[in-house]
């Protein structure tokens, strides 16, 4: 397939997939009014003039699918516009800064307040926090993050946490370019790097290493998943 061909299938309101994106942006107008509802995709059909049974078929679960769409959206923008920037004078903990602030800055208010309101209702709850884990998994895509064990999911985990921390503290912060979200992050993140300085410690203390050599020796052979929606990885030899 050339490129061109492949351009034309995305963008061809016919193909399903030009289909998905054309009801996802038709459906932000509608958020803000509606939520993420029912009501919001029938809208998003109408305006986008895709068959519901078709709208249906791409986002089975309404407004669920749609708002994990945007979601994943912003996930993916990050990482092209991240890999777009110089990076080379900053610390790692400063680019895990920029990518998260990119990542936000994307977004639009509204839309992720109406999101964290759907995905607090209990039977949402498990796809929230795989969202918020797949941005923790897009930010360390983005910085390069090359683990394959353990430390995978400890990073993954860690992140997810400086987050959604972040995320909720950034909806309800008013004041000029959002500035206290961005030193509010800067803390997190710090304290972050503080836990991994006492993690080295403590892996290179006698305790650390016989705890290596005992207790933790079974998860030292977990190895991160090889493939999307692979969780939750395996154990090796």
């Amino acid at each position: 397939m050339t490129d061109d061909t492949q351009f034309d299938a995305e963008t061809d309101p016919d193909h399903p997939h030009g289909a998905a994106d054309l009801l996802l942006d038709a459906a932000l107008t509608h958020v803000p009014f509606d939520g993420w509802s029912e009501a919001t995709l029938k809208a998003a059909a109408a305006d986008a003039e895709v068959p519901m049974g078709l709208a249906r078929a791409l986002y089975p679960r309404g407004a669920i699918d749609l708002a994990l769409a945007y979601h994943k959206r912003g996930d993916a923008e990050m990482v092209r516009r991240f890999a777009a920037e110089d990076h080379s004078g900053l610390r790692y903990s400063e680019k895990v800064a920029r990518a998260i602030r990119i990542r936000l800055e994307l977004a639009d208010r509204e839309l992720v307040r109406r999101g964290a309101t759907l995905f607090a209702l209990p039977q949402n709850a498990s796809d929230g926090a795989k969202a918020v884990w797949g941005s923790a998994d897009a930010v360390w895509r983005a910085l390069g993050d090359t683990s394959d064990d353990v430390n995978w999911y400890t990073k993954r985990m860690t992140l997810s946490g400086v987050y959604s921390a972040t995320v909720l503290y950034w909806l309800g912060d008013d004041s000029l370019g959002q500035q206290a979200t961005w030193d509010f992050l800067d803390r997190r993140i710090a304290g972050v790097m503080q836990f991994e300085k006492a993690k080295a410690r403590m892996s290179d203390s006698r305790l650390g290493q016989a705890l290596a050599k005992g207790p933790m020796a079974l998860l030292s052979r977990l190895r991160a998943p090889q493939r999307p929606n692979d969780m939750p990885g395996s154990f090796g030899q």
